[in-house]
Order: structure tokens, then C-alpha cells, then sequence
């Protein structure tokens, strides 16, 4: 029986590198994303690779990649579509920005699990990771609106797992810390590169996207009794959320 693996936001940095080393793993592993043509190149760059357009902030989206996956059996979903989209105080805040943020990372994590969960419960076997941050775990300043959706996004982990226990469906909660990608702190900062830049300075060894994934293919890979119901995984310069120690220049 071929095992499937569905990773959303694979076009790129943790999404990407994770939907590669699952198929290093032996999943064949669904790529889902908006961007087809990233997906494209990763699909040509790794076998074992099947893409899919799909937003997850889109009910009708994710209905018709789900109709996609009828006849496979779907062992793994990681739910890692997501984002930060400011890095604003709470009272220079767009309310706009809140509700993109927390319908990309949460309301787009509950679709997906409500459409893939059942098939799993259906064949007895499945593991539904959902990726949050160091940002779910403790609040920090000038980050609120993805704070508040990472926040959501660990209680979503830790609800589901309680709502499925006597199921054979294990839920994840992965928490990653600083982690060097092309996009993530570039979107947050309105395209702004020297800002971007700036989150990692002075940072010898941030976390690669590569790192994160491999902590996804560990949990994943583990004996189906075991379950690592939340895991945070920061670079060793990465104390706290408030506490990084950068090398000055």
C-alpha cells in the first residue's frame, strides 16, 4: 500500500523541505500549495513528489483537493501553511492583518484537518502534525497579531488530540524557534530586505528549514503507539523568545 503524506505550504521553506525528506522517507508525498510553479520545481527536484494547487483559505479549495484524495490513504498531514504578515505594536496594528494571519494559520489548519481527519479515522491509521512557532508558546512585543494565531494554532493541536483519543490518529504540535528561510521574516516585514536581514544578525547557526523538517520526520517515524504531542526546537543561540545571543560584527 503506498503511504501518502499531504504537506500544505510546500512551495517553499519549511513546507518545501519537509515534503522532500518525507519522500526521501518512503511517503509519496502531496505538495499543496498556491504557487504551482514552486511546486513544479520541487516535484522535478525530488521524486516521489505529487503536487496540488490549493488554498487553504479557500472552503471550496480545499473541498476539491480533498475530493482529490479519495482513494489514497493519506498517513500523514502537515499542517503548515502559515505566516506572519506584521511586526507591529498592537495599537499601530491593522485589524486586517489580525484576520489574514489567524484565517492562514488557524482557520486554514481546521479545514484541512476537518477534511483529512475522517479518512484517517476511516483507515485506522494517521498523524496530524500542525506547525506553530516559540510564538505559541510565549508572547513577545511587536509580534501580536501571529503570537494570537500561534497561540490558537497550540490549542487546536492540544484540543484535537483530546477530541480523538480512542481514535489511532496521533496529533503533533511542532515548534519551531528563529529559522533562517527566504520568506518568512521578508513577508513580515513588507518585502523590506534590510529588516528581513535583521532577524538574523549577529545569529551564527539560526535553524535552517532543513532542521524543522527533520523533526517532523522524526515524530512521524516513530513507533505508532508514541506520540510527541508538542515539541519545540529552537537554534542554541535561541534561549527564549526575548533572549538570542548575536555575535557583534
Amino acid at each position: 500500500m503506498i503511504k501518502y503524506a499531504v504537506v500544505t505550504g510546500a512551495s517553499s521553506g519549511i513546507g518545501k523541505a519537509t515534503a522532500k525528506v518525507l519522500a526521501e522517507n518512503g511517503y509519496t508525498v502531496i505538495a499543496a500549495a498556491r504557487r504551482i510553479d514552486r511546486l513544479q520545481e520541487l516535484a522535478t527536484e525530488q521524486s516521489g513528489i505529487e503536487i496540488a494547487e490549493l488554498d487553504v483559505t479557500d472552503q471550496r479549495s480545499v473541498d476539491a483537493f480533498a475530493n482529490s484524495l479519495k482513494d489514497k490513504h493519506i498517513a500523514i498531514l502537515v499542517n503548515n501553511a502559515g505566516g506572519a504578515f506584521d511586526a507591529q505594536s498592537v495599537l499601530d496594528s491593522d485589524p486586517e492583518v489580525w484576520s489574514k494571519t489567524y484565517e492562514v494559520n488557524v482557520v486554514g489548519s481546521v479545514r484541512m484537518t476537518k477534511a483529512i481527519a475522517p479518512m484517517m479515522i476511516t483507515q485506522g491509521h494517521g498523524h496530524i502534525v500542525v506547525m506553530s512557532s516559540t510564538a505559541a508558546h510565549a508572547a513577545y512585543e511587536n509580534g501580536g497579531s501571529y503570537v494570537a494565531a500561534k497561540f490558537a494554532e497550540r490549542s487546536l493541536a492540544n484540543t484535537l488530540r483530546l477530541e480523538l483519543s480512542g481514535t489511532p490518529i496521533r496529533v503533533t504540535e511542532l515548534a519551531p524557534g528563529i529559522v533562517k528561510t527566504e520568506e518568512f521574516a521578508l513577508n513580515r516585514n513588507a518585502g523590506d530586505l534590510a529588516k528581513a536581514s535583521k532577524v538574523y544578525e549577529g545569529i551564527e547557526f539560526p535553524l535552517l528549514a532543513e532542521d524543522v523538517a527533520e523533526a517532523v520526520r522524526w515524530c512521524v517515524t516513530l513507533p505508532e503507539h508514541v506520540n510527541i504531542d508538542s515539541l519545540i526546537v529552537r537554534p542554541i543561540a535561541q534561549a527564549a523568545n526575548h533572549k538570542v545571543h548575536r555575535v557583534a560584527k
